[in-house]
């Protein structure tokens, strides 16, 4: 008799915690957004976190939300936004396609060498001790931003710097992240005048150094002064849309080449 007690008890007692688990699950669950599977479903997968989010499945939960926009996913092309913007029955913003632009034309050939650089071939590592080059500000060849895009949207050329194959380049930013001297920006396919120079040294210090430096000697910004200065010894574009085309012949009158449009060797 105990013996069947005993188990008539334990069963109502899990009787009735099984009632109060379904009672709780059904007063506290939440029930998930189902735009945020479909959002997820149109993004690009590529989960490489230039969003700011985790991945593109946090990204679809914050756009549901609205704590991001349609436009905030940088791989995602004008038809991913439009596909978004109609999913959450909102204005899908103009996508301005943008693409990684390397600061730097120090080449095996333009940049001197400081010496023989023994150790780890990585960027970070050469970039502790000063790097293999007398300009402190160029790049280290080793290809740590070619490595980190998830695109292979980014090769090492014959003559030491990264190329940037803009059909492929969706604008991620991991090399802007990789680059230990920070050479790398995304800018608008549209803004062709780039400036091709990190250094901050003084001109006759520059040009020493490396044949495609900067030397702040004013050509460019005498030329289009609403658009570019001469900053910390290095010319820099303030206003890309006030750059009047009709001067970009006396911008690019640059000795070093440090200023213009870009050439078929920038490009991949």
């Amino acid at each position: 008799m105990e013996v069947l007690l005993s188990i008539i008890t334990m069963g109502v007692m899990g009787f009735l915690f099984s009632l109060g688990l379904v009672i709780a699950y059904r007063k506290l669950r939440v029930d998930e957004d189902p735009k945020i599977e479909q959002v997820a479903e149109i993004l690009p997968q590529a989960n490489c976190g230039a969003c700011g989010y985790a991945g593109c499945r946090a990204f679809a939960e914050a756009v549901v939300k609205g704590e991001a926009t349609p436009n905030s996913c940088p791989v995602g092309d004008a038809e991913v936004v439009k596909q978004i913007a109609e999913t959450l029955g909102v204005t899908a913003a103009e996508v301005v396609k943008k693409v990684a632009r390397l600061h730097c034309r120090g080449t095996h050939d333009a940049a001197k060498n400081r010496g023989v650089y023994i150790g780890i071939s990585t960027c970070d590592a050469a970039h502790l001790i000063g790097g293999n080059k007398q300009c402190s500000y160029g790049c280290l060849h080793f290809g740590d931003c070619a490595r980190a895009c998830p695109f292979d949207a980014i090769y090492m050329s014959e003559e030491g710097l990264p190329v940037v194959i803009e059909d492929k380049c969706t604008a991620c930013g991991k090399c802007v992240e990789a680059c230990p001297r920070n050479l790398f920006e995304l800018h608008p396919v549209s803004q062709g005048i780039i400036v091709f120079c990190r250094s901050r040294d003084r001109g006759p210090v520059s040009r020493k150094v490396c044949k495609n430096a900067c030397i702040a000697c004013g050509i460019c910004s005498r030329a289009c002064p609403e658009a570019i200065v001469i900053e910390n010894n290095l010319a820099k574009i303030t206003a890309y849309k006030k750059i009047d085309p009709e001067k970009i012949p006396e911008i690019e009158k640059c000795p070093t080449d440090a200023i213009g449009r870009l050439k078929k060797e920038d490009e991949g």
